[in-house]
């Protein structure tokens, strides 16, 4: 396993949010926004906004994929809906590489409807890449305009 810390691993995901457009909402561990209120029963790690649409974000260790329970977790979390408009809110798990399998192995025997809605992030000490058939790659130039 990589030695970062829980806070380190939140930052990867939000890193991930970022190249995703997502501007990130609520945090745990953040110095300026507030901390992400439970979904459900759940505790998540952040929050996204892109336009109308949401993301949540959560960090899984190894205790949770042994955790019985954690699958209800994933399918709950994964099956949310935005309160006025009823869109589908996406679910970012940023995981250890190591885990990535056994993961994958809960994601396909979750249903369709919340498979669909559920991003894998890598959290690497370096970079953090996105494994999904879902997510459409773009590329974003920042030019100087002066």
């Amino acid at each position: 396993m990589n030695n970062l810390s829980n806070r380190e691993y939140i930052d990867e995901l939000i890193k991930h949010f970022w190249l995703n457009g997502y501007m990130t909402v609520r945090r745990k561990y953040g110095t300026y926004l507030p901390e992400p209120t439970p979904v459900g029963k759940y505790d998540v790690d952040a929050v996204g906004r892109f336009n109308k649409k949401f993301a949540i974000g959560i960090v899984v260790s190894e205790d949770d994929l042994n955790d019985k329970k954690f699958i209800l977790k994933l399918e709950f979390l994964a099956t949310r809906h935005t309160k006025f408009s009823n869109k589908r809110v996406i679910l970012f798990i940023g995981i250890h590489p190591e885990l990535f399998n056994k993961l994958k192995l809960l994601v396909e025997s979750l249903s369709a409807e919340a498979a669909k809605n559920i991003k894998i992030v890598l959290l690497n000490d370096k970079t953090s890449s996105t494994v999904s058939n879902n997510v459409n790659k773009k590329e974003f130039n920042f030019r100087n305009f002066s």
